[in-house]
C-alpha cells in the first residue's frame, strides 16, 4: 500500500518561512503529478502547488512568488518551501499523490501550520 508522510508544519509568525516534506513509500516518479492542498478551518480543501513527473509546477495564485514546490528524487521526497507566510495561510497541508494508469490517489495524513504572533 502507497503511503505518503509529511512533516515540517508548526507555528510560525507572520513573514516567517516553513518547508513542508512528504516522504513517500516508493518513487515518486511512478506518480503523474505530487501536490500540496490545504484544508482551513471551516472551508473547503484547495490545491497550493503541483509537480509533475516531467518537472513542471503549477501553483495557485495564493501562493505565487512566496511558495516553492521541488523534489528529492533519491529521497522520493516532496517539498513545499513557504515564505512570507500570512495569518491566512493557517491550514492543515495535505501531500496528494496520483498515478492515472493505476487510477491511484494517495493522501498524506497532513500536517498543521499555524500562522499567528
Amino acid at each position: 500500500q502507497v503511503q505518503l508522510v509529511e512533516s515540517g508544519g508548526g507555528l510560525v509568525q507572520p513573514g516567517g518561512s516553513l518547508r513542508l516534506s512528504c516522504a513517500a513509500s516508493r518513487s515518486i516518479f511512478s506518480f503523474n503529478r505530487m501536490g500540496w492542498y490545504r484544508q482551513a478551518p471551516g472551508k473547503e480543501r484547495e490545491l497550493v502547488a503541483r509537480i509533475h513527473s516531467g518537472g513542471s509546477t503549477y501553483y495557485a495564485d495564493s501562493g505565487k512568488g512566496r511558495f516553492t514546490i521541488f523534489r528529492d528524487n533519491a529521497k522520493n521526497t516532496v517539498y513545499l518551501q513557504m515564505n512570507s507566510l500570512k495569518p491566512e495561510d493557517t491550514a492543515v497541508y495535505y501531500c496528494n499523490a496520483n498515478s492515472m494508469p493505476e487510477n491511484l490517489e494517495v493522501w498524506g495524513q497532513g500536517t498543521v501550520v499555524t500562522v499567528s504572533s
